[in-house]
């Protein structure tokens, strides 16, 4: 049975009840995880709320320095993450290290934020008067983490909100726990003190006990827009800061003068890499004018290239599913397409892989002739299902896309500056790619999406992160001389 990560060590929970954490490839359990009840909840809050006093006076310069250390031992064992992510999840080792490097690139930035973390100054705002700002660590703060990116989501946020100085508690899913709990660990082994991080893998009692406590002043989410809503609404009721970021249903827009090969494999591998199950998956793809023919051809030879199998096998390019339950979903999706008279191009269904019989895997699938009235397009699939609607103008598909209720990340394939400018100027979604597939924005730069995609105001990492982390507090001084008249006055003071 997994423990769970109280006050820098290995706890075991007071929990009756588990879960089973199983490999997607074989369908066989491989761990036991306990889900965090109220009274491990309550241990893990009272342990980041006693540690928060020292960590927040430690100076920002030691604390960058143990996160260095930390960034240091993340590369170290960055094959055994990436392992361990694809053990749980399903994807393709070299997807699950490639995932890993992109979370130890946000903790690079975290070790840079004692410079992010200077306030401004304005000398003389009146007759000897001065005034300054400072940002300062707001408390404990907790994250509830998906299962689809086991390393890289956890660390979109707990090495920012430490860095700036706050405690913090990772709720991780249940079906991959075992990525945060090593990184725990090799964060203790950097240095950082017993109680600034805490692992507690739990369900819905977890969560629920988080967002009500009163000592947790942030909640960071990323996971469907049901949930997000829900985060967002509870945690605002208790009058906690929160970043939920929910589904997405991202477009690739293709325009006629595009390069339909180099076109093709970028969107193979938006579409189809980690099963789809990604939020910045490319999952429509909007053809513009006479382009769609040559586009849909090659997409399809090239997904009937793609090796299914298991991730930890060579030569594999998409892994299973995480869920018989999820696989299951997948499927009904596609006979809903082929129902509403889509154009079945590939079909994922019924696929078997040799020596994992029980594994849960879905093929790649590819609809042509989709319209958006049809539930493979509004509604977000989370798997390798790849829908091509067909639009006449760029005009169109900016509608197309800005009617669309999800609006976290989108993309444009073409050789026009003047319609790639058009393009992410006038569409409504919070990251764009102009001949990149798949926009996550590097660590210095804020990650999250708009409308149904993000629930709260401020989105993760990046100078956006450390906002969402402090608290901005506004100092005015006056050192007055003995000789100074009487300051007492009942009118608004004025700095004139």
């Amino acid at each position: 049975m997994i423990k769970l990560w109280i006050n820098g060590q290995r706890t075991q929970s007071h929990s009756t009840r588990s879960a089973e954490v199983i490999n997607p490839a074989t369908g066989c359990v491989i761990r036991q995880v306990p889900l965090a009840d109220s009274t491990d909840i309550e241990l893990a809050v009272a342990a980041a709320s006693a540690a928060f006093p020292g960590w927040r006076d430690t100076t920002a310069l030691r604390r960058s320095r143990i996160i260095s250390r930390f960034r240091e031992l993340l590369e170290l064992h960055r094959a055994e993450l990436a392992q361990l992510a694809s053990e749980e999840h399903g994807k393709t080792l070299e997807d699950a290290a490639g995932s890993v490097q992109r979370g130890i690139e946000v903790v690079e930035f975290a070790s840079g934020i004692p410079h992010l973390l200077k306030g401004e100054h304005a000398e003389n705002v009146g007759r000897g008067v001065d005034c300054h700002s400072m940002l300062q660590a707001i408390g404990v703060c907790a994250g509830i983490t998906p299962f689809n990116f086991p390393a890289m989501v956890p660390m979109w946020m707990f090495p920012v909100a430490i860095a700036c100085g706050n405690t913090f508690i990772l709720k991780p899913s249940e079906k991959v726990p075992s990525c945060s709990l090593r990184m725990a660990e090799l964060f203790k082994e950097a240095g950082l003190p017993d109680g600034v991080f805490n692992v507690v893998p739990g369900d819905k009692a977890a969560v629920d006990a988080l967002l009500a406590h009163p000592l947790v002043r942030t909640i960071s989410f990323v996971g469907s827009t049901p949930v997000a809503q829900y985060i967002y609404q509870t945690a605002a009721r208790y009058g906690k800061r929160v970043q939920a970021l929910g589904g997405a249903k991202n477009h690739a827009v293709v325009m006629p003068d595009a390069d339909l090969d180099f076109t093709a494999d970028a969107i193979m591998g938006a579409a189809y890499g980690s099963a789809g199950e990604r939020c910045m998956a490319i999952s429509v793809v909007v053809a513009v004018g006479d382009i769609a023919d040559g586009l849909v051809a090659r997409l399809k030879a090239a997904a009937e290239k793609l090796v299914v199998g298991a991730g930890d096998q060579k030569g594999v390019d998409m892994g299973p599913v995480i869920s018989a339950l999820h696989r299951d979903k997948i499927m009904a999706y596609i006979d809903s397409g082929v129902a509403q008279g889509a154009t079945r191009v590939t079909d994922g269904r019924g696929i078997k892989v040799s020596g994992y019989e029980g594994g849960y895997f879905v093929g790649p699938t590819l609809f042509d002739d989709v319209t958006p009235d049809m539930t493979i397009y509004r509604e977000e699939i989370f798997g390798p299902v790849l829908a091509v609607l067909r639009v006449a103008t760029l005009e169109a598909a900016i509608t197309l896309v800005n009617s669309n209720a999800y609006a976290n990340g989108t993309a444009i394939f073409t050789a026009s500056g003047t319609d790639a400018r058009r393009f992410q100027n006038e569409i409504e979604v919070g990251m764009v790619g102009i001949n990149v597939p798949i926009p996550v924005p590097m660590a210095f730069f804020s990650f999250g999406g708009w409308k149904s995609s993000l629930f709260g105001d401020l989105h993760m990492h990046g100078m956006e992160g450390v906002k969402f982390y402090t608290r901005t507090k506004a100092v005015t001084t006056r050192w007055p001389e003995a000789s100074d008249s009487n300051a007492s006055t009942l009118v608004m003071p004025t700095m004139s």
